[in-house]
């Protein structure tokens, strides 16, 4: 349950960075979703549970996880923009 929280999650900001922020316009609205998905992936699932410690939070539906997901979903939207507007990749 908690993986399709997070792909929502990442899925609906892949489609607000791509309709409202004109993120990755030249490459197409799929790939905004799919760069937003696995960047709200890695953060929920690879990176909160390094940096939180507390166990009642490790469920992987809280808040902190939440940050972790929007914040590296975001970083990685970014990310991806910059490298196809500098390099078109």
């Amino acid at each position: 349950m908690e993986i399709l929280f997070w792909v929502g999650a990442g899925a609906l900001l892949g489609w607000m960075s791509y309709a409202f922020l004109g993120f990755n316009e030249a490459r197409g609205l799929a790939v905004s979703i799919a760069i937003g998905v696995g960047g709200a992936l890695v953060g929920a699932k690879g990176l909160a549970p390094m940096f939180i410690t507390t166990a009642a939070s490790l469920d992987g539906l809280s808040v902190p996880f939440l940050m972790f997901a929007v914040g590296t979903a975001v970083a990685c939207l970014v990310l991806g923009n910059l490298l196809h507007r500098r390099w078109d990749i």
